[in-house]
């Protein structure tokens, strides 16, 4: 029986697994305090959190909230980050935080309670960011839009055309007669 500090810890890992878009499990192992807050900082404004946490708790938590095949990835240090909104921002942060440090190692990922490889969590980094992926959405629903608009307005265009030419031909027409007389 856990004692009531672990069951709370117990309870907010619940919580934020449930919560998070995705969590990314990382091996922190070598990583200075100061190289800790530095990535706290960059995932605070993200909507995102970087815990500490015993492998222990989080497999319990894990099973508690129905997500298998966690538990070979809790060994060793391990150090979990919950992406609560936009999944894309935190993956890009944290990759580049492991690109630049050298130090910290992501273990495994988990989206909608199914364990994420490391490359399925690299693929998700490597994604465009959320705002560029809706502009590129409107712009391929615009378009079709646009060409019909186009497409649809062209015979109305060339008629006006049509007919400004032909009132542009009987209007030089009867200019020519009277500089005749």
């Amino acid at each position: 029986m856990p004692t009531a500090q672990k069951a709370a810890a117990i309870e907010a890992l619940k919580d934020s697994l449930t919560r998070a878009q995705l969590t990314i499990l990382t091996d922190y192992r070598g990583l200075t305090v100061t190289a800790l807050q530095d990535l706290r900082g960059r995932l605070l404004p993200l909507d995102a959190e970087f815990h500490i946490v015993k492998n222990t708790l989080t497999r319990i938590a894990a099973e508690q909230t129905g997500i298998d095949g966690l538990a070979p990835t809790l060994e060793g240090p391990t150090a979990l980050m919950f992406a609560f909104g936009d999944v894309v921002a935190p993956a890009k942060a944290i990759s580049d935080f492991v690109r630049s440090s050298r130090i910290l190692q992501v273990k495994a990922g988990v989206m909608n309670a199914q364990v994420l490889g490391v490359q399925d969590v690299e693929a998700i980094a490597s994604l465009p960011p959320r705002d560029e992926l809706v502009g590129k959405l409107v712009g391929l629903l615009a378009s079709p839009m646009a060409r019909t608009v186009g497409v649809l307005s062209g015979p109305s265009r060339s008629l006006a055309y049509l007919m400004n030419a032909r009132a542009e031909q009987l209007g030089g027409g009867q200019g020519e007669a009277q500089a005749a007389d």
